[in-house]
């Protein structure tokens, strides 16, 4: 077992890798003149072709007032197409426009190259080792969240 003392630098070390993981894509996505919220609801909405605003907004932990704003930029910019839900008419769900498609392949080949820098001079088996390693911090996270929830619902 990892004792506190050595685990002290967990959350500032991925902070630190999350922070520079953004600030170097978002210098090489600038060509596409998008925010990095635009981003990351392009991104989710090609995953998940045809979900609703309020699912969007919580798969990006954002509140839902937000999110239809950059909905809405992404829709004048010719991006996103709204489309009636077919089984709840007060309800839109989301799709690419074809603007978008290209779009999303070139900004998934510049977050590719900068995995590979990321993770240059790293073996598989270190990468693999590290993988495990994250999977079961998540899971542990998952966990404590499950018990406070089942806590809070008593």
């Amino acid at each position: 077992m990892i004792d506190p003392v050595t685990a002290r630098g967990l959350g500032l070390q991925l902070m630190h890798v999350t922070r520079l993981l953004r600030k170097h894509f978002d210098r090489r996505a600038t060509q596409f003149e998008l925010t990095r919220s635009q981003w990351r609801a392009l991104k989710t909405i090609a995953r998940h072709e045809g979900l609703s605003q309020s699912e969007l907004a919580e798969l990006l932990e954002l509140e839902p007032i937000p999110v239809g704003r950059v909905i809405d930029r992404l829709q004048q910019a010719g991006f996103v197409a709204r489309r009636p839900d077919p089984n709840d008419r007060r309800r839109w769900r989301l799709h690419l426009a074809a603007k978008a498609h290209g779009v999303v392949e070139d900004m998934e080949r510049i977050a590719d190259g900068l995995r590979m820098e990321a993770v240059a001079g790293i073996s598989r088996r270190d990468y693999e080792t590290f993988d495990k390693v994250l999977g079961q911090i998540k899971n542990n996270l998952v966990a404590l969240d499950q018990a406070s929830e089942k806590q809070e619902s008593r």
